[in-house]
């Protein structure tokens, strides 16, 4: 319980209407979980408007009322809070609601187009390895300590993000590593939050749907770095054109890593097999776990950021040798015919790119390489066509398929995926837009010592249709087909 005056601090109030003394049990901004004595913040979100729930949630029993609009009746007993921004105004009272735990906490923040999972979860299996206790939060699961809770989005709302990093702190975790988001930056789900350090990966064509333009998108990027202290790290990818843009006007200690640039964390490529990479960072030469150029950068970001966190180089060196990746990126599904199968969340023309050009360089060529991937629904549509193209360029053989085509139909999304590949490249190309069916002929097509890349989940245990989420996992589907061949 804590005294609405206290949690309001910090916050850019316009008006208040009532007793600031008035008790807060808990905050939400979801008018159906408002109980006796709740603070009820009323966000104007994409769909819904919270300002029209506000007499619901009084008669449920709200005590405070944060909100743009005061409602034209106030009732009596009910302290009314009027702000310029209420996303805004509920991170910072979340914040002090749970007394500031990322204030109590070492907290990174990784963002940008492809790597943030991994790069996340190396830093966390990192500091695990090195004797800390640590917390994660990312796409795929969240981390407190030894304790996974499932994770929903790629960054909580602010309210779920501080109730996290308080059980972190009362856990006895010094160190959080997260994944932070455009959608989370632009809607101020990390206002209030303080960061002692933020790594930019990298930066392609990914949301416009929501952003509508790359402008806008890299922007919501930079917000992390405008909103970082002076005693707070910077670490940018030098090698990436807009890595440089993340630095502009941050109040943070500047830092660059890069493969290919002169930069204050060097690496350099000296080995890249299927079985893992050798690198030479910043003069010394390491074999790791990891595979292809893509996470040589991974490697090199979480190197930079632990060594600007304090810790010795050679123990960060041996350390990180010793892990492996995330869930579902580039991760080899075991089998027993010899068939090399890989399931990567490559959804962004950059990230499909990438994985396919790594095993492009890997392979020898006298094998066949089959690639069974989709586009989500609902979501950017330029890239479509593009990635038909990537598929059909590096692959001998092309299954295009539905990964979560959520409200639209699928022959569609598939349609303009094949509109960017060329005509002769359309007779190696198939539409199956059964998931399950498309991934049972990949198998059915490939033969010893062939290479199977189903792109586009990941990790991910569903397929979204039509508002439902229905069971689907890339690795188990993979293993089955696989076993029965």
């Amino acid at each position: 319980m804590r005294m609405l005056k206290d949690i309001l601090f910090g916050v850019s109030l316009n008006e208040i209407h009532g007793d600031r003394e008035v008790k807060v049990s808990d905050i939400t901004f979801d008018s159906r979980k408002v109980k006796k004595q709740s603070l009820f913040v009323a966000v104007e979100g994409l769909t819904v408007d919270g300002h029209a729930y506000i007499s619901q949630s009084v008669k449920a029993g709200a005590t405070a009322i944060v909100c743009e609009m005061l409602p034209e009746e106030l009732q009596e007993g009910v302290t009314y809070v009027s702000v310029d921004n209420s996303a805004k105004a509920v991170g910072i009272i979340a914040s002090n609601f749970y007394n500031n735990p990322s204030q109590k906490i070492i907290l990174v923040g990784v963002t940008g187009t492809n790597g943030k999972t991994t790069s996340v979860t190396l830093l966390f299996d990192l500091f695990k390895n090195l004797g800390y206790k640590a917390g994660m939060l990312s796409t795929v699961e969240n981390k407190i300590d030894d304790k996974i809770l499932p994770a929903q989005f790629t960054t909580p709302d602010s309210i779920q993000l501080n109730q996290l990093l308080h059980q972190m702190v009362e856990a006895g975790c010094t160190h959080c590593f997260m994944e932070v988001s455009s959608h989370a930056l632009v809607q101020h789900r990390v206002a209030g939050i303080t960061f002692s350090g933020a790594i930019f990966t990298n930066i392609s064509h990914d949301h416009l749907d929501y952003h509508k333009t790359f402008e806008e998108y890299i922007q919501a990027k930079k917000l992390l770095f405008d909103g970082l202290t002076s005693e707070a790290f910077a670490l940018t990818n030098l090698d990436d054109k807009r890595g440089m843009v993340m630095l502009q006007n941050t109040k943070a200690s500047k830092n660059t890593y890069a493969l290919k640039s002169m930069a204050d964390f060097k690496g350099k490529v000296i080995h890249n097999t299927l079985q893992g990479l050798e690198l030479d960072l910043d003069g010394v030469n390491a074999w790791f776990k990891l595979i292809g150029d893509f996470n040589a950068y991974n490697l090199l970001s979480v190197y930079g950021a632990a060594v600007l966190l304090g810790e010795e180089k050679e123990a960060v060196m041996t350390a990180l040798s010793m892990l492996g990746g995330a869930r579902g990126r580039f991760e080899q599904v075991a089998n027993k015919q010899d068939i090399l199968a890989i399931v990567d969340y490559a959804h962004t023309p950059d990230a499909l790119e990438n994985v396919l050009k790594t095993i492009d360089n890997l392979r020898t060529h006298q094998e066949m390489l089959v690639t069974v991937v989709g586009c989500g629904g609902n979501r950017d549509k330029s890239k479509r066509p593009v990635m038909g193209k990537l598929a059909a360029s590096f692959s001998n053989k092309v299954i295009l398929t539905s990964d979560n085509p959520r409200d639209e139909d699928p022959s569609v999304i598939l349609d303009e995926m094949m509109a960017g590949i060329g005509k002769t490249e359309q007779r190696k190309t198939m539409i199956i837009a059964d998931r399950k069916e498309a991934i049972r002929t990949a198998c059915n097509l490939a033969g010893k010592g062939d290479i199977i890349l189903v792109a586009g989940k990941g990790h991910e245990t569903y397929q979204e249709i039509k508002g439902v989420r229905n069971h689907f996992d890339d690795r188990e589907v993979l293993m089955e087909m696989l076993k029965d061949n």
